[in-house]
């Protein structure tokens, strides 16, 4: 279930594509059924933002979350993985998920940002699998996107203040031409692939519907996950544990040709 010709050309042009591979009903209503049990057993933290849900959380990982090897499974799909391989190469290592649920109502906006600005990796041979367990309509905050923005680079982000909203930065508005932007629809079971350079957002969730998504991040095995890099913000521009020091790295298909420390658990 390898990308065609024509989506490698679309997600080369405007740095995500929607493939035509898709979750099978029963693997879908096992996903979500494992990631309503996530969302559940974290009732602490905002749903949108379960970081790491594909490990176990353990005393020495400061992630916080409670997630499990159930859903890093979905992560090793032989047909997901096909087409990573065709972005970032045959040598593959996924180093983080996170599960965004919007609840009906309330389920927060993200503004807009090139998730390569957050990213400690050097150089940024990376990409996100975005799967959707629910529909994902404007109705209910799909995500939007620049098309073509990833050919710009990593751009200027500021703080932005506010704290109900799910992420510390946004890019500065002059930057890019917003009229641009294209909804992410999908019908769950769907999934996008997107580029770590891509500029995208959504807003927030004011429909009577859940949009809950999952992703995996990949990463090329000769790119370098620098443990030491400062840690991130949370919304508000609080800083946040820095989690990147005991962050395990699975290498998922081919062979750990760089100088990343991976093996399971770490």
């Amino acid at each position: 279930m390898a990308l065609s010709q024509d989506e490698l050309r679309t997600y080369g042009e405007e740095g995500l594509v929607v493939p035509s591979f898709s979750l099978s009903p029963s693997l879908l209503a096992a996903l979500r059924e494992d990631c309503t049990r996530v969302i559940a057993d974290n009732p602490d933290k905002p749903p949108e933002q379960l970081a790491n849900v594909h490990f176990e959380k353990s005393p020495d990982r400061p992630e916080g979350v409670h997630g499990g090897d159930r859903i890093r499974s979905y992560g090793e799909l032989p047909e997901i993985l096909d087409m990573v391989e065709q972005i970032v190469g045959p040598d593959i290592i996924l180093w983080a998920s996170q599960i965004f649920a919007k609840p009906p109502g309330t389920g927060q906006e993200v503004p807009w940002h090139q998730d390569g600005h957050y990213w400690p990796l050097s150089p940024l041979a990376a990409m996100t699998v975005w799967i959707a367990i629910d529909d994902s309509t404007p109705e209910n905050g799909c995500m939007r996107f620049i098309p073509g923005s990833h050919r710009s680079g990593i751009l200027s982000h500021h703080l932005d203040e506010r704290r109900d909203v799910a992420l510390s930065q946004q890019i500065q508005r002059e930057l890019f031409d917003e009229s641009l932007a294209k909804d992410d629809a999908l019908k769950a079971g769907q999934m996008s692939l997107h580029d770590a350079y891509l500029i995208h957002g959504s807003n927030a969730n004011r429909s009577g519907k859940r949009r809950a998504g999952l992703t995996f991040r990949y990463m090329a095995s000769t790119t370098f996950y620098d443990r030491s890099a400062p840690p991130p913000l949370n919304p508000g521009g609080v800083p946040i544990p820095n989690l990147r020091a005991t962050r395990p790295l699975y290498l998922v298909r081919g062979e750990n040709r760089g100088r990343n420390d991976v093996h399971v658990g770490h």
